[in-house]
């Protein structure tokens, strides 16, 4: 499996739609064929950091920083929930991604690096591990500029309503998660939070959780031929920071194991933690195992890399292999798809389990909504497209981004 190749020194790089053409379609993959020749996932180089404040500010600084410590044994996650603040789902924009992206090329004193996808690393998640999503159907808008295409999730009005109308008891299952980070990072490497005297709260309490803050990390990283950018959040770092991704953590809950229906399910999920760590970077997943009430029970440390080893040759097992080979093929449909046309041409990506991958091109009715009654042009900001737009050398052909 080629996921470990040294990242290169250079900074190269659902509502109804009424389309206008819907004849393209990529068929799922056959999960019964092994990959001979599987696409190399370059080992990621991180690019820049940044944080978003309470007030969800983007700000180029590591004041959201956090960093690891143990959580204490028997930990209770329901605590804090009556005071979690919590930020509504919305729709997927890649606003912050753009500005830290805009940044960054600022620093390569005017050279112009070919990249093939920019993308928040959830929605790369998604297209990787599709070959084994038995249940979700998920659509992306994309957009093409210059020879690099755009992802933003698509989230329908409903769909975002009914992620904020989530009902009780999936809303407590959603906040234990949130629960641990605060138990397992502090604001200061190697030591829990210091709670002033008097104050009283649970032991090893990191604060009060709060999904407006949040550290993010943007990297570079190359699936076959193509550069990707990515941007994603990254939970904590274990010690001091050191301006890479050596020792950034990610921190998951999950059931604890009662038997061999409970280890099936954990694996299968250990399919959507190797590649959520792996495509920003991170080296370890740290998971909580907590009981259905909520109480913590044990822990446990992954190294990211040795995760498709505790699968491989066991009955129904996921492939990382497949997964590669599914993105770099559902990356060059994409290309051949989008390719010429208008820069702001607005497509409708879906993806349907068992079944495969479809692509709509928007018309203008369609594409005012994706806009949402923003300055923007399809998805993109009016500032990054004017941006781009000033620069742009060739037309919108997407490019293979071959070396």
């Amino acid at each position: 499996m080629g996921i470990n190749r040294p990242a290169e020194e250079d900074p190269s790089p659902t509502g109804k739609v009424t389309g206008i053409e819907s004849d393209h379609d990529l068929a799922f993959p056959n999960l019964s064929h092994p990959v001979s020749y599987p696409p190399a996932l370059q080992r990621p180089s991180q690019l820049l950091t940044f944080s978003y404040s309470p007030s969800h500010i983007l700000q180029f600084d590591d004041s959201a920083l956090r960093y690891f410590v143990n959580p204490p044994r028997g930990a209770d996650l329901n605590y804090g929930y009556d005071k979690w603040i919590r930020r509504p789902d919305e729709r997927g924009r890649i606003d912050g991604l753009l500005s830290a992206w805009s940044r960054f090329k600022k620093s390569l004193n005017g050279q112009s690096p070919e990249i093939g996808v920019i993308s928040w690393r959830g929605v790369i998640t998604k297209i990787l591990t599709a070959p084994y999503e038995e249940r979700d159907v998920w659509e992306l808008n994309v957009m093409c500029v210059n020879g690099t295409m755009y992802f933003e999730e698509h989230l329908s009005d409903a769909k975002i309503k009914e992620k904020n109308d989530m009902e009780p008891r999936h809303r407590l299952q959603s906040y234990y998660g949130y629960s641990f980070e605060s138990y397992c990072t502090s604001s200061a490497p190697n030591e829990h939070e210091h709670h002033s005297s008097g104050t009283l709260g649970a032991v090893g309490w990191g604060g009060d959780v709060d999904t407006n803050v949040q550290w993010c990390s943007v990297v570079k990283t190359k699936l076959g031929d193509t550069r990707i950018i990515i941007g994603g959040e990254v939970d904590c770092v274990r010690g001091k920071y050191a301006g890479n991704t050596d020792n950034f953590v990610e921190l998951k809950t999950s059931l604890s194991i009662r038997g061999p229906q409970d280890e099936a399910k954990f694996e299968k999920k250990l399919l959507k933690f190797y590649f959520q760590s792996f495509l920003l970077g991170v080296p370890e997943v740290f998971v909580g195992f907590r009981k259905p009430s909520g109480y913590l029970t044990t822990t446990q440390a992954f190294q990211t890399v040795q995760i498709p080893r505790l699968v491989r040759g066991k009955p129904g097992a996921w492939d990382p292999n497949i997964c590669l080979a599914w993105g770099d093929r559902f990356l060059s449909f994409l290309r051949n798809t989008i390719k010429g046309g208008s820069g702001g041409n607005v497509w409708r990506i879906k993806f349907t389990p068992k079944t495969g991958v479809s692509a709509v091109l928007l018309d203008d009715m369609d594409v005012r909504d994706v806009e949402g009654g923003e300055d923007r042009v399809g998805f993109l900001p009016r500032w990054y497209w004017e941006e781009i737009s000033g620069t742009v050398a060739y037309d919108s052909e997407v490019s293979p981004n071959k070396e």
